[in-house]
């Protein structure tokens, strides 16, 4: 591994803020990474395991999308908070408690008999994730330092997508091969928290990121600590064209998360709780190893092939349940993970390029608002619909829907040189 080159000095920081710390080593990198892996492998841990629930409980694909959608709703509702605090008190305040947060979503879900205490651990296990998606990734780009900004956001992103990919197949084969399927699952997660939480501790990030000083551009913005996550100003083309992107994205791998099972179950006839975790493996695989392959290209390029994944992946969709063709449905899963890796990374590039190190983690969490909003309700919807018109029309209807999303946000992309023009 080659080592990192020598820092340059820094320069005096502003009478009130903190000095940036020196670049830590390039291995902290990836380290300060895990407990963004850590927290996303049990965002998807329980996909495989909805049919076991399912079955033992009994409830809808209307229903099972309502369990899939709390943690949407916990993981906005975060959002609007997490992001002020990590810019203002610093990424280990806010990491901590996130991390032991989600521990306790995992003895809900280990000890779960109901669909509402099914509920209370995804809104719990969205909460954490809403937390760490804004100061786990903002903490990557402050360990990695200035000059290393664009590597931490494929750190980060890459991070992210792997986590998740790494829950559903983990579930499925352990809750196959193990006895407790649905406790021993999430008694691991806990242990890989627990490490994630050792991280966090040695982190070496500042205490506080910035002081409230003259310079607003550089320090936490100043309002409500609870709010819609704001961006500096100038940075707002940024966000929208990294919306454009990410939002189509990572609503196709939720409705593939939420009702994959089922898809899977409708064509194959099989609940084989290992196939669905695989499926959301190889999406996951797909999305992490897609932002290797294109980091050195344009972001504007990475946007927009985001948005051509996204929308062939949902052809495929239709195809797949159309024609009852289970290897059309994972090639459409895998373009899907393509189209959210590349729409996360072109998106946090974009504000890793611009933003503040004081304000990212807000920035962050805006930009994980604008995808999330719409991965919780068009998944939703597609399940009630499929309830009362069929699964095959009901995924039909949302695979033409989001391609159309996907098609439009890549005019927006197209069309929107004046809000970055340098991207």
């Amino acid at each position: 591994m080659k080592t990192a080159p020598a820092a340059a000095p820094a320069a005096a920081a502003p009478a009130g803020v903190e000095p940036p710390p020196a670049a830590a080593p390039r291995w902290w990198i990836w380290l300060a990474a895990w407990p963004v892996a850590a927290v996303f492998v049990l965002s998807n841990a329980a996909t495989p395991l909805y049919t076991l629930w399912q079955h033992d409980i009994g409830f809808s694909r209307g229903t099972l999308t309502i369990v899939f959608a709390s943690y949407i709703a916990g993981l906005i509702g975060s959002l609007l908070v997490a992001g002020v605090a990590s810019d203002r008190v610093g990424r280990k305040p806010v990491l901590l408690p996130a991390l032991a947060l989600a521990a306790v979503a995992c003895l809900v879900f280990a000890t779960a008999f109901s669909v509402a205490a099914l509920v209370v651990a995804r809104l719990l296990s969205g909460i954490a994730v809403g937390a760490v998606v804004s100061a786990g990734m903002a903490a990557v780009t402050d360990v990695a330092g200035a000059a290393r900004r664009r590597t931490a956001a494929l750190v980060a992103s890459s991070a992210m997508v792997l986590g998740a990919g790494l829950g559903p197949l983990l579930a499925g084969v352990l809750s196959e091969n193990l006895p407790a399927p649905t406790a021993t699952v999430f008694l691991v997660e806990i242990a890989l928290l627990a490490a994630a939480f050792a991280v966090v501790l040695r982190m070496p990030v500042p205490r506080m990121v910035a002081r409230p000083v003259a310079r607003a551009a550089a320090a936490p913005a100043r309002g409500a600590w609870i709010r819609l996550p704001r961006m500096p100003h100038g940075t707002g083309g940024r966000l929208l064209l990294g919306a454009a992107a990410f939002a189509p994205g990572i609503t196709g791998t939720s409705f593939v998360l939420s009702l994959g099972p089922s898809l899977l179950s409708g064509l194959l006839g099989t609940t084989s709780r290992t196939l669905a975790g695989a499926m959301a493996f190889v999406m996951f695989l797909a999305s992490t190893g897609v932002q290797f392959a294109v980091r050195r290209l344009r972001v504007r390029t990475i946007l927009l092939a985001a948005t051509a994944s996204t929308a062939v992946s949902m052809i495929g969709l239709v195809g797949a349940v159309r024609s009852s063709s289970v290897a059309l449905l994972v090639a459409a899963a895998v373009m899907a993970g393509a189209g959210q890796g590349m729409g996360q990374l072109g998106g946090l590039s974009l504000l890793n390029s611009a933003v503040p190190a004081g304000r990212l983690a807000e920035a962050n969490a805006a930009l994980n608002v604008s995808g999330y909003l719409p991965a919780g309700l068009l998944p939703v919807s597609a399940g009630y619909l499929s309830d009362a018109v069929g699964l095959t029309t009901g995924a039909t209807t949302f695979g033409v829907v989001l391609a159309a999303l996907a098609a439009a946000g890549g005019l927006v992309v197209l069309t929107g040189r004046r809000w970055a023009p340098e991207a």
